[in-house]
């Protein structure tokens, strides 16, 4: 048996990495797979696995390897521009909608707590149904480009800016959302998210999901009112 349980979690360990360049810890596969039927299919297997991975701290879940980290050095400001080795795995810290000033990011953000969501310039009514996800239910749609901060397994983070638009990149998105990075550009210590070079997997960390929905209003409303004060200093 175990012997059968160690073939097992190869098979999921080598899927993971194969079709996600997701690659998971010992530790965290014998801890999945102590909750799992080793009669269950692979193929079944690998799915949830996913599933868990996606919802997991990949600081905690995922080996930090160097081709799927971001390089020590990838924030140097210094550094003119490279190209990032490897696919690098990293989960959504924070997301900005740098084309709205701060009073209309709260609003927006109030939008979407009352349900609402924008398509071009018509509010709509977004409605979660049983079948939808909720993690994706209240994102607001058009904006950006967006600022993120990413970070990797080793809990290194960079910031990344959107060039062009990335599906399912938007202020409502889920926080703790895994993306990987293959061959992106990185310029002065930011990295510059295409189509071409940036794939969202998905995902959500309710625990730091709910903490960025809680403070982010406020955190913008103090910002706000720190600038007022500071222009009422000068004039």
């Amino acid at each position: 048996m175990t012997s059968q349980i160690l073939a097992i979690k190869e098979q999921i360990a080598a899927q993971l990495a194969d079709s996600k360049f997701l690659n998971p810890t010992a530790e965290w596969l014998s801890a999945f797979m102590s909750t799992q039927k080793p009669t269950t299919p692979v193929p079944a297997l690998v799915q949830t696995a996913l599933f868990r991975l996606l919802a997991s701290d990949i600081t905690t879940s995922l080996r930090a390897e160097a081709m799927t980290c971001f390089p020590p050095d990838v924030s140097n400001p210094g550094i003119k521009e490279f190209i990032l080795p490897g696919a690098a795995v990293a989960q959504l810290l924070n997301i900005e909608d740098m084309s709205k000033s701060r009073w209309e990011q709260v609003e927006a953000i109030e939008a979407l707590e009352r349900g609402e969501g924008s398509k071009g310039r018509e509010i709509i009514r977004v409605t979660a149904t049983e079948d939808s996800d909720d993690s994706q239910s209240n994102v607001a749609k058009g904006g950006g480009p967006h600022k993120l901060l990413l970070q990797d397994a080793r809990g290194k983070s960079v910031y990344a800016i959107e060039l062009k638009d990335i599906k399912g990149v938007a202020i409502g998105m889920s926080i703790g959302c895994k993306f990987v990075l293959k061959n992106a550009r990185i310029a002065r210590g930011v990295a510059l998210l295409e189509p071409a070079s940036t794939a969202m997997l998905g995902g959500k960390i309710e625990e730091l999901h709910n903490a960025w929905k809680e403070n982010r209003k406020t955190q913008l409303l103090t910002a706000i009112q720190e600038s007022e004060q500071a222009a009422r200093a000068e004039a």
